[in-house]
């Protein structure tokens, strides 16, 4: 039997970027503040801090291709990173699972992770009518999926997919996370849903 991923979620891998000294001077000495399970920047317009223009710079790119992949816009439109902040996250710490509200596209760019230990998990949420357990799981019939993330890594997705970190063994895992929103003309005047922002 031949199947299609009809309305599939797109989750997406940017190409890999390696911060410099300072750069990760900066990420790392930030003044933080408790989350649940784990510790966030205080900053939470990161991205924005001179010293980031090259990392942000970078990830607009990778925003700006997975937007035009992915939504293919009519007319002109581009999306804005809204808040960016950093995540530090100790050995036995998580974070929790949450989504990104007020936020079209969210991402997550890895400081430092470690390929081997580290993943970021995705979860299907709503109503199951009907839940029988599986032989094997796999893309359609999972509740949820996980990717190995590491150093230099960017991941994409919309901001309504939940997601967390389980706890972490090993070494410190910090990452980089931001929200985004459309700027431009979104919508159609002529269907009555014209939208310029």
């Amino acid at each position: 039997m031949n199947f299609h991923g009809l309305f599939a979620t797109p989750v997406g891998f940017g190409e890999n970027y390696e911060l410099t000294e300072d750069e990760l001077a900066f990420i790392t000495e930030q003044e933080t503040r408790s989350n649940m399970g784990n510790t966030t920047s205080v900053n939470n317009k990161l991205l924005s801090h001179v010293s980031m223009g090259k990392l942000c710079d970078h990830i607009q790119t990778q925003i700006d291709a997975y937007f035009a992949a992915t939504f293919n816009p009519k007319y002109k439109v581009k999306l804005k990173i809204t808040q960016s902040w950093a995540n530090y996250t100790k050995e036995n710490q998580w974070h929790h699972k949450h989504a990104h509200p007020n936020s079209l596209v969210s991402g997550v760019f890895y400081v430092k992770a470690d390929k081997e230990k580290d993943k970021i998990f995705f979860y299907r949420d709503g109503y199951q009518q009907i839940k029988m357990p599986p032989k094997e799981w796999n893309a359609w019939n999972s509740e949820s999926w996980w990717f190995s993330v590491g150093t230099g890594e960017i991941i994409l997705f919309p901001s309504g997919l939940t997601h967390m970190v389980e706890t972490v063994k090993g070494e410190d895992r910090i990452s980089i996370s931001f929200n985004t929103f459309p700027k431009g003309y979104i919508g159609e005047d002529l269907d009555l849903t014209g939208l310029h922002l």
